[in-house]
Protein backbone atom coordinates (compact mmCIF):
# COMPACT_ATOMS: atom_id res chain seq x y z
CA UNK A 1 0.00 0.00 0.00
CA UNK A 2 1.39 3.41 -0.87
CA UNK A 3 0.30 7.02 -0.89
CA UNK A 4 -0.48 6.80 -4.61
CA UNK A 5 -2.92 3.87 -4.37
CA UNK A 6 -5.97 6.15 -4.09
CA UNK A 7 -7.22 9.60 -3.27
CA UNK A 8 -7.57 8.61 0.38
CA UNK A 9 -4.98 9.90 2.83
CA UNK A 10 -2.34 7.27 3.61
CA UNK A 11 -1.50 6.86 7.32
CA UNK A 12 1.04 4.57 8.91
CA UNK A 13 0.28 3.58 12.50
CA UNK A 14 2.28 1.74 15.15
CA UNK A 15 0.60 0.64 18.38
CA UNK A 16 1.71 -1.06 21.57
CA UNK A 17 0.39 -1.76 25.03
CA UNK A 18 1.47 -3.57 28.12
CA UNK A 19 1.30 -4.04 31.88
CA UNK A 20 3.78 -4.59 34.65
CA UNK A 21 2.79 -6.92 36.24
CA UNK A 22 0.01 -8.45 34.13
CA UNK A 23 -2.66 -7.78 35.27
CA UNK A 24 -1.73 -4.52 36.90
CA UNK A 25 -0.89 -0.95 35.93
CA UNK A 26 -0.80 -0.64 32.16
CA UNK A 27 -0.01 1.76 29.37
CA UNK A 28 -0.50 2.16 25.65
CA UNK A 29 1.35 4.07 22.95
CA UNK A 30 0.61 5.14 19.39
CA UNK A 31 2.64 6.66 16.55
CA UNK A 32 0.73 8.11 13.60
CA UNK A 33 2.66 9.12 10.46
CA UNK A 34 1.02 10.96 7.57
CA UNK A 35 2.45 13.18 4.84
CA UNK A 36 5.79 13.50 6.60
CA UNK A 37 4.27 14.52 9.93
CA UNK A 38 4.13 12.47 13.11
CA UNK A 39 1.89 12.40 16.15
CA UNK A 40 2.54 10.45 19.33
CA UNK A 41 -0.19 9.48 21.80
CA UNK A 42 -0.07 7.61 25.09
CA UNK A 43 -2.18 6.77 28.08
CA UNK A 44 -2.59 4.32 30.89
CA UNK A 45 -4.88 2.60 33.35
CA UNK A 46 -4.13 1.66 36.97
CA UNK A 47 -5.58 -1.88 36.78
CA UNK A 48 -5.75 -3.64 33.42
CA UNK A 49 -4.16 -6.35 31.24
CA UNK A 50 -1.64 -6.48 28.40
CA UNK A 51 -4.39 -7.42 25.95
CA UNK A 52 -6.66 -4.54 27.01
CA UNK A 53 -3.80 -2.07 26.53
CA UNK A 54 -2.95 -3.49 23.08
CA UNK A 55 -6.60 -3.11 22.04
CA UNK A 56 -6.89 0.36 23.58
CA UNK A 57 -3.87 1.54 21.58
CA UNK A 58 -5.47 0.42 18.31
CA UNK A 59 -8.82 1.98 19.21
CA UNK A 60 -7.21 5.29 20.19
CA UNK A 61 -5.17 5.35 16.97
CA UNK A 62 -8.17 4.74 14.71
CA UNK A 63 -10.40 7.17 16.63
CA UNK A 64 -7.77 9.89 16.11
CA UNK A 65 -8.28 9.76 12.33
CA UNK A 66 -10.69 12.50 11.29
CA UNK A 67 -11.59 11.25 7.78
CA UNK A 68 -11.53 7.95 5.88
CA UNK A 69 -7.94 6.85 5.31
CA UNK A 70 -5.83 4.06 3.91
CA UNK A 71 -4.10 2.73 7.00
CA UNK A 72 -1.17 0.44 7.61
CA UNK A 73 -1.46 -0.51 11.28
CA UNK A 74 1.60 -2.22 12.77
CA UNK A 75 1.20 -4.21 16.00
CA UNK A 76 3.30 -6.73 17.87
CA UNK A 77 0.12 -8.25 19.32
CA UNK A 78 -0.97 -11.44 17.60
CA UNK A 79 -4.11 -11.26 19.77
CA UNK A 80 -5.06 -7.93 18.17
CA UNK A 81 -4.16 -8.90 14.62
CA UNK A 82 -5.81 -12.33 14.77
CA UNK A 83 -8.88 -10.97 16.53
CA UNK A 84 -9.48 -8.29 13.95
CA UNK A 85 -8.51 -10.28 10.84
CA UNK A 86 -9.68 -13.82 11.69
CA UNK A 87 -11.82 -14.20 14.79
CA UNK A 88 -14.23 -11.27 14.99
CA UNK A 89 -16.57 -12.39 12.20
CA UNK A 90 -17.26 -15.64 14.09
CA UNK A 91 -17.77 -13.77 17.34
CA UNK A 92 -20.31 -11.45 15.72
CA UNK A 93 -22.06 -14.40 14.04
CA UNK A 94 -22.28 -16.15 17.44
CA UNK A 95 -23.61 -13.01 19.17
CA UNK A 96 -20.23 -12.16 20.75
CA UNK A 97 -19.55 -15.68 21.98
CA UNK A 98 -16.27 -17.48 21.38
CA UNK A 99 -15.98 -20.97 19.91
CA UNK A 100 -16.53 -22.48 23.38
CA UNK A 101 -19.77 -20.51 23.77
CA UNK A 102 -18.38 -18.14 26.41
CA UNK A 103 -18.64 -14.35 26.14
CA UNK A 104 -15.74 -12.85 24.17
CA UNK A 105 -13.10 -11.30 26.43
CA UNK A 106 -12.65 -7.55 26.00
CA UNK A 107 -15.83 -7.31 23.91
CA UNK A 108 -16.14 -3.58 24.70
CA UNK A 109 -12.76 -2.87 23.13
CA UNK A 110 -13.27 -5.16 20.14
CA UNK A 111 -16.54 -3.32 19.38
CA UNK A 112 -14.78 0.02 19.79
CA UNK A 113 -12.07 -1.02 17.31
CA UNK A 114 -14.58 -2.36 14.79
CA UNK A 115 -16.60 0.86 14.96
CA UNK A 116 -13.49 3.02 14.59
CA UNK A 117 -12.22 0.88 11.70
CA UNK A 118 -15.41 1.10 9.59
CA UNK A 119 -14.56 4.20 7.54
CA UNK A 120 -11.00 3.11 6.80
CA UNK A 121 -9.19 0.71 4.48
CA UNK A 122 -6.85 -0.99 6.96
CA UNK A 123 -3.95 -3.36 6.43
CA UNK A 124 -3.20 -5.04 9.78
CA UNK A 125 0.51 -5.88 9.98
CA UNK A 126 2.20 -7.94 12.68
CA UNK A 127 5.76 -7.09 13.69
CA UNK A 128 7.85 -9.12 16.10
CA UNK A 129 8.18 -7.22 19.37
CA UNK A 130 11.58 -6.24 20.73
CA UNK A 131 13.29 -7.25 17.50
CA UNK A 132 14.81 -3.94 16.46
CA UNK A 133 11.86 -2.42 14.56
CA UNK A 134 12.52 1.27 15.31
CA UNK A 135 8.90 2.38 15.38
CA UNK A 136 7.73 -0.63 17.39
CA UNK A 137 10.43 0.15 19.96
CA UNK A 138 9.28 3.77 19.96
CA UNK A 139 5.66 2.91 20.80
CA UNK A 140 6.88 0.45 23.44
CA UNK A 141 8.62 3.39 25.14
CA UNK A 142 5.40 5.45 24.86
CA UNK A 143 3.36 2.62 26.40
CA UNK A 144 5.83 2.39 29.28
CA UNK A 145 5.56 6.17 29.82
CA UNK A 146 1.77 5.86 29.77
CA UNK A 147 1.97 3.27 32.55
CA UNK A 148 4.57 5.17 34.56
CA UNK A 149 2.66 8.49 34.32
CA UNK A 150 -0.43 7.15 36.07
Amino acid sequence: MSETDSDQTFVQVWTDGGCKPNPGPGGWGVLLRCKGKEREMLGGHPETTNNRMELTAAAEALEALTRPCKVQLHTDSEYLRNGITRWHSGWVRRNWRNAAGDPVANMDLWRRILDAAKPHDIEWLWVKGHSGDENNERVDVLATKGRENL
